[in-house]
C-alpha cells in the first residue's frame, strides 16, 4: 500500500452498539408480525373484513361489507393494498396483509436517519441518526400503527415527502443557508408534492391534505428570507399541491359506482361529524369528551413508554422559545422541523373530535428533534421511564413463567422470554448505576418490554396453537358460530378456520345483533349447537369442562388471552396469579347428531 493510502478504521464499539440496537428494533417489527396478539387498533379486523369481502367480489369497487355503516369509512387505497398483498384471497394471512406497513415504516425510518445524520454535528452523526431511528421505532404510535394492517405508515410516508424535499433543499448545500435567495421548490416539485398528498389522503382522509399543505407552506417560508415574491410563489405552489391532492382523492367519487354512499358514509358521517357537536364548539372544546388541552399531550401520548422523555423534550423546547424571537438563532432545517411539529398539532386541535393518532405523521420530526438534543434532556425523565419499565418487565416475565407451568409454552420459549426480561432489567439497572447511561438505558428497557411481550405471546400465536389442518378441513363449508367481543372481531376466525361460514353470536357496538344474549350460558350454548354446525365457546373457568358435555362433541380447544376484564376481576391480591384472570379456554364444539 502506498504511503497516502487511508487505512480502513473499524467503527468504535459505541457506534457498533448503536447500530445493533437499530437492527434489533427493526427485527422486532418483523418478529411476530402475523400474531393476532400484535398491538393494533381495535378496528383492524373491520377493515380486513371489508378487504376480504371486496376481494371475494372480484371487483376493485364498490367496497363490500356485512357490517352496517362501515363499507365506506376508509378510502379504497387501504383496502386495495390488502387485496393485492393477500393475492385477492389466495395468500390471506395477517403476515401478508401487514407486510406493506412494514415497508412504509422502514422507508420513513431510512429517510429520517438520513436527515438526522445530515443535521447533526460531524462528531456524532452516526450516533444521532441511530438515536432518531430507535426513538421512532420505539414510539408506541409507530409500534402499534406502523406494523399492522390498520396503519398510519402509508400516510406518514407520503405526507412527509414534501417536508423531506424542502429539508433536502436546505441541507444539500450548507453555504446556501446564508444566501439571500436560497432554493425554493419549483412547479414540478409542487406537482409532485400534490401527488404525494393525494396518495397519503387516499389511505386515510382528504382532511389530511390541510395539515400537510399548511406545514409545507410554513416550512418553506420560515426557512427562507422573507420577500413578497417568495411568499406569493409559495402560496400559489402550495395551493396547486392542495388542488392536486384533493383531486386525486376525489377520483374515488368518479370511479365508485355508488358515489352517494361514499358521500354519506365517508364525508358526512366519518369526517364532517368530527367537526360538529351538540354541546356547541367552545363548550365541547373546554369540557367535552375531547377537550383541547388533551391534544397538547398528543406527542407524549404517542410516545407510549417514552412519553416522559417526549414530555421532557416538549418542556425543554418551551423553555427555549426565547430563541425564536430572532430567526437567525435557528437554522433553516430546524425551522422546517419546528413547522412540521407545530402545524400538525394546531390543525388537529381544531376539530371537536381530537386524538393523538391524528398527529402521527409528524412523529418522524419529533424523533429527529429529540435525537438532536438527546444529551440535553433532563435525566429525571429517563429515570422515571426506567421506574415504569422495571415492573412491566417483571410482570411480563411472570406471565411467561405461568404460561410454562400451564404448558402453553415450551421450556425454550419460556427461557427466551425470561432472558429478554432479565436483559431489560439489567439495562434499566445500569441506567441508575451511571447517570450518563440513563437515556440510552431507557431505550434498551423499552425495547426489552416490546421484545418480551412479543416473545411471551409467540407460543399462542404460532400455527400449532391454532386449529389443526384436519379440523380446518372438517369445518370447511360448515356454519360456525363464534364469539365477537367487539365490532368486527369475529373476522379473526377466518384466519383460523379457512373456508368456514362464520357467524358472530356476541355483539358489541353498532353493527351486528347478538344471538340469544338473554339466555343463561348453558341454555344459550345448547341453542347455538342446535342451530349451527359448530360453535366456538369461551370457557370462563379453566378447570371446568364445557357445560354441554357429554351431550356434545369436543372437536378441539386452544388457549385464549382475555383482554377485557370486569370490575374487581384483577386486584392487588390476585395480580401475581395471572392464571386466574388472564387465560381462558376456547372450545370448538358440535352437537351429537
Amino acid at each position: 500500500m502506498g504511503p497516502n493510502h487511508k487505512r480502513f478504521e473499524p467503527l468504535a464499539l459505541a457506534n457498533r452498539a448503536w447500530l445493533a440496537l437499530v437492527f434489533v428494533a427493526a427485527a422486532l417489527y418483523l418478529f411476530g408480525l402475523g400474531s393476532s396478539y400484535a398491538p393494533t387498533n381495535g378496528d383492524e379486523m373491520v377493515y380486513i373484513h371489508i378487504a376480504r369481502m371486496t376481494a371475494e367480489s372480484g371487483h376493485w369497487l364498490p367496497l363490500q361489507s356485512e357490517l352496517v355503516g362501515t363499507r365506506n369509512t376508509k378510502p379504497p387505497l387501504l383496502i386495495w393494498q390488502a387485496m393485492v398483498a393477500g393475492g385477492w384471497g389466495q395468500t390471506w394471512s395477517l403476515f401478508a396483509l401487514r407486510l406493506p406497513s412494514i415497508a412504509y415504516t422502514f422507508a420513513t425510518t431510512a429517510l429520517l436517519v438520513f436527515f438526522a445524520y445530515r443535521m447533526s454535528d460531524a462528531t456524532s452523526r452516526l450516533r444521532t441518526a441511530c438515536i432518531a431511528a430507535v426513538l421512532y421505532l420505539l414510539f408506541f404510535s409507530t409500534f402499534r400503527y406502523g406494523r399492522v394492517y390498520l396503519t398510519s405508515a402509508p400516510e406518514t410516508f407520503w405526507l412527509a415527502l414534501p417536508m423531506w424535499w424542502v429539508l433536502w433543499l436546505r441541507l444539500r448545500n450548507p453555504a446556501q443557508q446564508d444566501a439571500n435567495t436560497p432554493a425554493t421548490p419549483g412547479a414540478l416539485a409542487y406537482t409532485l408534492f400534490g401527488i404525494a398528498m393525494g396518495l397519503g389522503a387516499a389511505y386515510k382522509s382528504f382532511a389530511l391534505v390541510a395539515p400537510a399543505a399548511a406545514a409545507l407552506w410554513c416550512a418553506v417560508l420560515l426557512s427562507t428570507p422573507w420577500s413578497w415574491r417568495t411568499t406569493l410563489c409559495t402560496t400559489m405552489g402550495t395551493g396547486w399541491s392542495t388542488l392536486i391532492g384533493v383531486g386525486i382523492f376525489a377520483l374515488w367519487f368518479v370511479l365508485d359506482p355508488d358515489p352517494a354512499s361514499v358521500w354519506q358514509e365517508f364525508v358526512v358521517a366519518e369526517n364532517a361529524g368530527k367537526m360538529s357537536s351538540a354541546m356547541g364548539y367552545w363548550q365541547a372544546a373546554l369540557s367535552g369528551p375531547y377537550p383541547m388541552w388533551t391534544q397538547l399531550l398528543a406527542y407524549p401520548a404517542n410516545g407510549g413508554l417514552l412519553a416522559l422523555p417526549v414530555l421532557g423534550f416538549c418542556l425543554l423546547a418551551l423553555r427555549h422559545t426565547g430563541q425564536l424571537r430572532r430567526r437567525a438563532n435557528l437554522s433553516p432545517a430546524l425551522w422546517i422541523v419546528l413547522a412540521w411539529v407545530l402545524v400538525w398539532l394546531v390543525v388537529f386541535t381544531i376539530p371537536n373530535q381530537r386524538s393523538e393518532r391524528y398527529v402521527i405523521p409528524a412523529m418522524p420530526a419529533v424523533a429527529i428533534a429529540m435525537a438532536l438534543v438527546w444529551d440535553r434532556l433532563p435525566r429525571i425523565w429517563f429515570w422515571l421511564t426506567l421506574l415504569i419499565t422495571l415492573p412491566a418487565l417483571v410482570m411480563l416475565g411472570r406471565i411467561g413463567w405461568v404460561m410454562g407451568t400451564l404448558e402453553m409454552a415450551t421450556r425454550t420459549e419460556v427461557a427466551m422470554t425470561l432472558i429478554a426480561a432479565c436483559a431489560g432489567i439489567a439495562g434499566a439497572t445500569a441506567g441508575f448505576y451511571r447517570k450518563s447511561w440513563a437515556g440510552n438505558a431507557s431505550l434498551v428497557a423499552v425495547l426489552a418490554v416490546y421484545g418480551c411481550f412479543t416473545l411471551m405471546v409467540q407460543p399462542i400465536s404460532k400455527d400449532a396453537a391454532g386449529y389443526s389442518p384436519a379440523i380446518e378441513a372438517q369445518m370447511k363449508g360448515q356454519r360456525v358460530a363464534v364469539p365477537n367481543g367487539f365490532t368486527g372481531q369475529y373476522e379473526r376466525f377466518h384466519f383460523l378456520l379457512h373456508g368456514a361460514h362464520i357467524t358472530p353470536y356476541d355483539a358489541e357496538g353498532r353493527n351486528t345483533g347478538a344471538l340469544y344474549p338473554e339466555m343463561l350460558p348453558k341454555e344459550r350454548l345448547a341453542r347455538l349447537l342446535n342451530e349451527f354446525d359448530a360453535v366456538i365457546w369461551l370457557q370462563e373457568d379453566l378447570n371446568e369442562p364445557p357445560a354441554c358435555l357429554p351431550g356434545c362433541t369436543l372437536l378441539a380447544q386452544r388457549w385464549h388471552v382475555k383482554s377485557r376484564h370486569k370490575d374487581s376481576e384483577v386486584t392487588l391480591d390476585n395480580l401475581w396469579q395471572v392464571q386466574d384472570w388472564l387465560f381462558r379456554r376456547e372450545w370448538l364444539l358440535t352437537a351429537r347428531r
